[in-house]
Formats: structure tokens, sequence, C-alpha cells
């Protein structure tokens, strides 16, 4: 049930964005993030999908395993795009029955959100698969740097980071595991209304917090029996460097944002172009 979710997993494949400094994957992710708040058009949206498809391509992922990432959250996108669809009250009538109303505004905001969710939830998860949370630490560690200056606990917010991402699946699992030994004692999670169902999650939850709190607990006392402690002269067993590919990377991204932008505020006619290269 919960094992389709893919924030926090790892795919282990050799590929170029595997072998990425995850310095640059994560800067990278944030400019896709951006790119994905400043579209406004449906040729922006296009220009982003020829991007994420050319990640997942070239960082040899499965295309399911990307695709999984949206399942858990259709319930929330079908919500969100309801909302935009019956609240917006802009635009030419479409369609009007009693008190609800459809605009063509409505129904653009509504397809746009859509995509703006989908967009996200996929290009995160390219981060996350290509990425283990050892390299999400370091990289996030090295670009919070600076904060050190103003006494900030980089070290211990990125081992937080690490240490959150790491037990994403584990959780994902022990909860598949508690529904399954509900479900062979008679609990069904699966008919009745929306309300129903969340209060059949109640006998799942509270084992599940149980737990999350007893491994935190085995893992402090873990970390206490190795003497581990954030100072300040720890030494990596890895060493991030900038190569050749990460350049390469990074040009097609701001080249790709450049034609988001392009896209979207019109800077000049994209038609006159395409018939002068023509």
């Amino acid at each position: 049930m919960l094992s389709d979710v893919t924030f926090g997993q790892y795919y282990p494949v050799s590929s170029p964005v595997h072998k990425m400094d995850p310095r640059v994957k994560i800067l990278l992710s944030i400019l896709f993030i951006v790119a994905v708040f400043f579209v406004r058009t449906y040729s922006g949206y296009g220009v982003l999908l020829i991007l994420l498809l050319l990640s997942i391509i070239v960082a040899r992922v499965k295309i399911t395993a990307v695709l999984k990432s949206i399942k858990a959250l259709i319930f929330l996108i079908v919500i969100t795009a309801l909302l935009n669809l019956l609240f917006t009250k802009t635009g030419n009538l479409v369609w009007e029955w009693w008190i609800i109303s459809i605009t063509d505004d409505g129904i653009r905001l509504t397809v746009m959100m859509a995509l703006r969710l989908l967009f996200l939830v996929m290009g995160t998860s390219v981060l996350t698969l290509t990425t283990t949370p050892i390299e999400l630490t370091d990289g996030i560690e090295s670009l919070l740097t600076p904060l050190k200056l103003i006494r900030f606990p980089v070290h211990d917010l990125a081992i937080i980071m690490s240490i959150a991402l790491r037990f994403v699946p584990t959780l994902m699992e022990e909860t598949d595991k508690i529904i399954m030994a509900q479900k062979s004692r008679g609990a069904d999670f699966e008919s009745g209304n929306i309300f129903k169902r969340i209060r059949a999650l109640v006998p799942v939850i509270i084992p599940l917090f149980v737990s999350a709190f007893k491994r935190a607990e085995e893992l402090s006392y873990a970390m206490d029996a190795r003497c581990y402690n954030a100072s300040k002269k720890r030494t990596r067993y890895r060493k991030m460097s900038i190569h050749f590919r990460d350049i390469a990377a990074s040009l097609i991204y701001i080249a790709f944002f450049a034609g988001v932008l392009t896209f979207t505020y019109q800077w000049f006619d994209v038609g006159s172009v395409w018939w002068l290269v023509a």
C-alpha cells in the first residue's frame, strides 16, 4: 500500500546523474522548483517536461519509480484542483448549475495548479532517487557552511534531515506491517466513507508513533555508545568536488530556465524566431 512512496528511497544504478556532486544536484533541484513557480503558460510547462524527461533518461531511473511518487498525492491534487475550479469566479462563464459556476479562468488555473504539483513532486523524486541520504546530508551541510559564522548548528540540522530521509522507507514498511496485522484481525480500511476510513486508521497511527519513538531512542543510544558528537573537526570519507558533468548539467538547466522565462514573459516573438531558424 505505502510501498509506492518513493520519497527518501534511493535507486541504485550507475549513471551520470548519480555521480554528480550532491551540492550541484540540490541547487539544480531548487532552480527547477523556482522555474515551476515562474511558469504561467503551457509552452513553459512543455519546456519543463522536456527537462524532466531528459533528467530521468540520463539518470537511468525507471519512469514508473518517478510516477509512483504521484500516487500518494493524488488525493491532494484532486482536492486542490476542485477548489480552484469551483471557487474561481473570474473569466468567462463556461458552465453553471444551481450555485456552482465554472469559468475559463477556473479551468486554466486548475490545470496549472495540478501541473505545478505534479512537476514539484516528480522533480524532487529525481533528486532523492539519485542521491543517497548521506550525500544529501553532506551537500546540505556544505551549502549551509556560511551560516556557521553566526553559530548556526549546520551539522546538527544536516544529520537530522539525513535521519528523517533514511527512516521514511522504514516507517512506510512498518505502517504496511501494522495495516496487514490489523486486517488479519478483521479491520476494514477500504469500505465506508472518508470519515470511517480515517477513524479506522487510529489503531494504525498509535502503534506507529510508539514504534517511531522506540526507534529514535534506540538510535540515540547507539550514537551515544559510539561516542558520536558533531565536533568541528570531523573528517569525511568522501570528498566532494565539481567535475565537467556538473558544469554541463548546470549550463543545461540554466538554458532551460531561460527558456521558461522566455515563454512565460514573451521577451520576444517565439514564432518569428522559429521562422528564422527554419
